[in-house]
């Protein structure tokens, strides 16, 4: 099965460096730490910089234009008010509020503001960076080291053996939840060669059939979420008591707590419930 999720309207065109003048407002994605200026309800603000609402700029990414309008992001210091009208919100609570495209650009928008602070400085010597013009990318101009923004590919498996599926809880989940399983893809593995190893670690099963079902930009902080149905081959549950404190078989009927629907693991699950039989 193949799913997609989620598409870039067409009418969004991502672009880097912004118009030498920008004539009028823009919408702007203003970030205090991962939290999101908006204003009731859950709109964001447009203006011709976060200066017009009495905010200090720390810095500013251009995104590109949406429906027309040029989008940028910024970030402000922590300890900084709201202006009057407006709040600071966490980006997950405004899933569904904001409009799918507002929704995913937002995401885009968090990822780079955090590369962007995270990188000021040279991994390699130390010395400052700058912003290149041509790409979204820094450049220690001491050593010539190129940085661009950090993507962290993980993978999510649900393993189905007939009518049940196999779903696991973390020590980390809300109390109850449980989820398909999941881990960061290692250097050198393949995406199959990492479901296939985080299977086998976290319940000591193998798994055959593997197929993609669709991939979601995660951006807490970074990370590319990659997920995928697989069939139980052999061995029974066998938890590893660090990363999984429980897993077990389930069935439509007798489902647990599940994620919220704004991650990939609920659309799977709800997936996999679409396809099998509820006995």
């Amino acid at each position: 099965m193949i799913s997609m999720p989620f598409q870039w309207p067409q009418q969004y065109r991502a672009a880097v460096c912004s118009p030498v003048e920008l004539a009028g407002s823009a919408l702007w994605f203003v970030f205090r730490g991962t939290d999101l200026l908006v204003a009731e309800p859950a709109r964001l603000p447009r203006c011709a910089s976060p200066a017009e609402l009495g905010l200090a700029a720390q810095r500013t990414q251009y995104l590109g234009v949406l429906a027309d309008e040029h989008c940028f992001a910024a970030e402000v210091g922590i300890g900084l008010d709201a202006p009057a009208g407006f709040a600071w919100q966490g980006l997950r609570s405004l899933f569904g509020m904001l409009d799918e495209a507002a929704f995913a650009l937002a995401g885009r928008a968090l990822q780079i503001i955090d590369w962007d602070r995270t990188h000021q400085f040279c991994g390699a010597c130390g010395m400052a960076t700058v912003a290149r013009a041509s790409e979204r990318s820094r450049e220690c101009r001491a050593c010539g080291l190129v940085v661009y923004p950090r993507l962290a590919p993980a993978i999510m498996a649900l393993v189905r053996r007939g009518s049940d599926m196999l779903l696991a809880r973390s020590p980390r989940f809300p109390k109850d939840m449980y989820s398909a399983l999941a881990g960061f893809v290692e250097p050198g593995e393949t995406l199959e060669q990492c479901l296939q190893r985080e299977v086998e670690e976290e319940v000591g099963m193998r798994v055959c059939n593997v197929r993609y079902f669709a991939s979601q930009p995660w951006p807490f902080p970074h990370s590319l979420m990659i997920a995928f149905f697989a069939d139980h081959e052999s061995g029974e549950i066998r938890i590893d008591g660090v990363e999984i404190e429980d897993a077990q078989w389930f069935k439509i009927g007798t489902l647990p707590r599940l994620p919220a629907k704004i991650s990939i693991a609920r659309r799977l699950i709800d997936a996999a419930m679409g396809e099998m039989p509820a006995t």
